[in-house]
């Protein structure tokens, strides 16, 4: 039996919610935020805490951020995207993928110091 394809209503910069639901490839990723940075036919790549990823429309669900929030969202992105990488201790990447998951468009004001700490320690501010 054929299945309907729903079109692709993101749009660029959209700020969703991971839903991993079955999918192995997104262990540990449910409940995170992820940008779209590219829309395809069935699917978007978005951008997370910790790197891109192929995510078909099943596994993604709107934040309806409005998009001053979208923007702001962005700029915590590239912060955290400046500073990760593997070679990090775990404690800075747990930080981070927690950050990852913040549920609404800002930080608090000590989630922003722990940013910006981190930004001065691995030397990655703009």
């Amino acid at each position: 039996m054929e299945r309907t394809q729903v079109p692709n209503t993101y749009q660029l910069g959209e700020v969703c919610q991971i839903l991993t639901k079955d999918n192995p490839e997104l262990r540990g990723k449910g409940g995170c935020w992820a940008i779209v940075s590219a829309v395809n036919d069935f699917s978007c790549t978005v951008r997370m805490w910790d790197g891109e990823y192929a995510v078909g429309l099943q596994h993604l669900k709107s934040y309806d951020y409005l998009p001053a929030e979208c923007q702001q969202m962005q700029l915590i992105s590239d912060r955290i995207t400046r500073i990760y990488s593997d070679s990090l201790e775990e404690t800075v990447k747990s930080l981070l993928q927690l950050l990852g998951k913040v549920n609404r468009p800002y930080l608090t004001a000590v989630e922003e110091k722990l940013l910006t700490l981190l930004e001065s320690e691995y030397g990655r501010i703009p």
